[in-house]
């Protein structure tokens, strides 16, 4: 018998679903809208490790754009506080110990010249044993 087959969740889409839950008026995707809002809030995960069998420590970087640079630093200090307090039940998947490891940082957007801020956390999900035959 070989070691359990274990899947884990899709950390963006956690994030995701957790940060349209919280916000208000604010698109918040995976990949960036045609047409580009405004102001929006994309999620990509940039990699991460398997701590263990059956935890996963995704690293998440989320980008906040707006009409200006104030705004974008206005919506990545929201959407920093939310996210650092993610921690919890969100749908099926638990967080845990959500994790800070690059601070926001000013990123304008080197396609269309939109005002972005980027900052980047880990945490921790645990995963489910696949059945297998």
């Amino acid at each position: 018998m070989g070691k359990p087959v274990i899947v884990f969740p899709d950390a963006v889409l956690v994030t995701i679903q957790y940060l349209r839950s919280v916000l208000t008026g604010v698109t918040v995707v995976s990949r960036i809208p045609d047409p580009r809002p405004s102001e929006f809030v994309r999620i990509e995960r940039l990699g991460g490790i398997r701590r263990n069998l059956i935890l996963d420590r995704p690293r998440i970087d989320v980008e906040c754009w707006s009409k200006s640079e104030e705004g974008a630093a206005d919506l990545a200090g929201i959407v920093r506080a939310y996210t650092l307090a993610m921690a919890g039940k969100r749908s099926t998947t638990t967080v845990y110990d959500v994790r800070e490891v690059s601070g926001p940082m000013w990123l304008p957007d080197d396609v269309s010249g939109q005002p972005r801020y980027s900052f980047a956390v880990e945490f921790s999900t645990r995963g489910t044993e696949m059945e297998t035959t």
